[in-house]
């Protein structure tokens, strides 16, 4: 479905934030036969739910049931990517011929994917989406940021279409989108996300559908960097190299779509050499200490952005010059300041233990003391612990499943009085004063969501912030 044939339509919508109001905004200004006649929520409607139903007249209705009964009167529903495709409610109203769709996959159909560089992966989607952005326009190309990061994409019609486009897409995004982005990039994947899609063979499927769909020309996809533990069915398996398996899952996919398949992290393309630095086909072009971010798992997200801009057949700028100016996004291993000879880092962002490892060996060679633990989502800290104890990290576990990281580095071998648990993040703060040592560094990487105790990882960095008082 594409956004203008929404014309003249009594749109229904379920749930509410930046991409609803975006919605509604566009609606308004550019289809005025079309309206929002119905809001679904799941819960008591919120001040935002409330003003956009004064903006727009539509009827509010609570409770599940209630508000699939109420969209199935709509000519469509625009859901907002925070409710799963995967509730009964939006399956019946699917198998009773209501359209469901998403905000940005209203935009991606009318531009038909093209010149469009979708980019998803468990981590890294953020910054390799800036990253390909920053470089395109260092090329002189006229490069639009949007979906996750940078503006909703409906908003994109507010101006003439750029030549290129990059676009942020999650998992939640992906499940039921129906038009293809011309590049497709999967950074990697990973255990998440397993309450929305129900499974982790969900997930994983959700999210390569990405690579199969009408429109995509060339998936770039790496080639088994990082670590951690999944085998080819997804299941934890210690020594298993997660990020190969999802790789090769992803290649496959690819491969059986008959897309043309861009491999980055190899040897004959961008790799990133033993010392951290920029490579290709084997030679060095950015020295580490020139790269604008750290970690290993950093210059892997500049691979596949300067893949994907190749892929779309993009001059590539000269490096490292292209490079300059480009900063890490907030919550993403940001210094956030210097306190008596320690370093304090928010790396909020973090909700898996894989992506907390990829913190820890960015500060190789540094007492580090991480902060880890959050909501519950079955996570398996057995690898993480074994990761602190071989790097003689301390910890101090987080509400909630903090004691289980803490357990998991004692269990490793991480002496008790360096793996402790704290009741909230202000004693999490004073209780890592208190472990770091001159030189070090203070790690805010939860390898977790933070939806139990924060509205979301940007308020859990802020907190973190202020607590640390910098």
């Amino acid at each position: 479905m594409r956004f203008s044939e929404l014309d003249g339509a009594a749109v229904g919508v379920w749930g509410a934030g930046r991409e609803i109001s975006s919605l509604a905004r566009q609606l308004e200004r550019r289809l005025p036969g079309a309206r929002i006649a119905v809001i679904g929520v799941d819960a008591a409607p919120d001040d935002g739910v409330r003003a956009l139903a004064a903006s727009t007249g539509a009827r509010i209705v609570s409770g599940a049931d209630a508000a699939a009964a109420a969209l199935a009167e709509c000519d469509a529903v625009v859901r907002s990517p925070g409710v799963s495709i995967h509730r009964p409610e939006l399956v019946a109203l699917r198998a009773g011929g209501t359209p469901v769709t998403t905000a940005t996959a209203l935009w991606l159909a009318e531009r038909s994917g093209r010149g469009v560089i979708g980019i998803t992966g468990t981590k890294g989607k953020s910054t390799t989406a800036a990253l390909t952005a920053h470089l395109a326009r260092a090329a002189g190309v006229a490069t639009d940021l949007a979906g996750n990061i940078g503006v909703p994409a409906l908003d994109l019609l507010d101006a003439p279409p750029s030549e290129l486009a990059v676009i942020e897409l999650s998992s939640y995004q992906i499940a039921d989108l129906a038009t293809g982005t011309e590049v497709a990039v999967v950074t990697n994947l990973y255990r998440e996300h397993l309450d929305w899609h129900g499974s982790e063979e969900a997930y994983r499927r959700d999210k390569l559908r990405l690579l199969e769909l009408p429109g995509v020309r060339v998936a770039v996809v790496g080639a088994g960097a990082g670590g951690g533990g999944a085998d080819a069915d997804g299941a934890d398996a210690d020594g298993a190299d997660a990020s190969a398996v999802g790789d090769e899952r992803a290649a496959a996919v690819a491969r059986a779509a008959g897309v043309e398949l861009a491999r980055f992290g190899v040897a004959g393309g961008w790799s990133v050499a033993a010392d951290g630095a920029l490579a290709y086909a084997g030679e060095t072009l950015v020295a580490a200490d020139e790269l604008p971010l750290r970690g290993a798992h950093n210059a892997l997200n500049l691979c596949a952005a300067l893949t994907a801009l190749a892929a779309a057949g993009i001059a590539l700028p000269p490096l490292p010059a292209a490079l300059e100016g480009f900063r890490a996004l907030p919550h993403r291993l940001e210094p956030i300041g210097e306190r008596d000879d320690v370093l304090w880092v928010d790396d909020s962002i973090s909700t898996t233990p894989e992506s907390a490892v990829a913190a820890l060996d960015s500060y190789a060679g540094r007492d580090v003391v991480l902060l880890a633990g959050g909501q519950d989502r079955g996570q398996d800290y057995g690898a993480l612990g074994r990761a602190l104890a071989a790097r003689a990290v301390a910890v101090v576990g987080l509400p909630s499943t903090g004691p289980r990281v803490v357990e998991a580095a004692r269990a490793a071998g991480v002496p008790a009085d360096r793996a402790l648990a704290a009741a909230d993040l202000d004693e999490a703060v004073a209780l890592a004063r208190g472990l770091a040592r001159p030189g070090g560094v203070v790690l805010l990487s939860p390898a977790a969501p933070s939806y139990d105790r924060f509205r979301d990882f940007i308020e859990r960095g802020e907190r973190f912030r202020a607590a640390a008082g910098l």
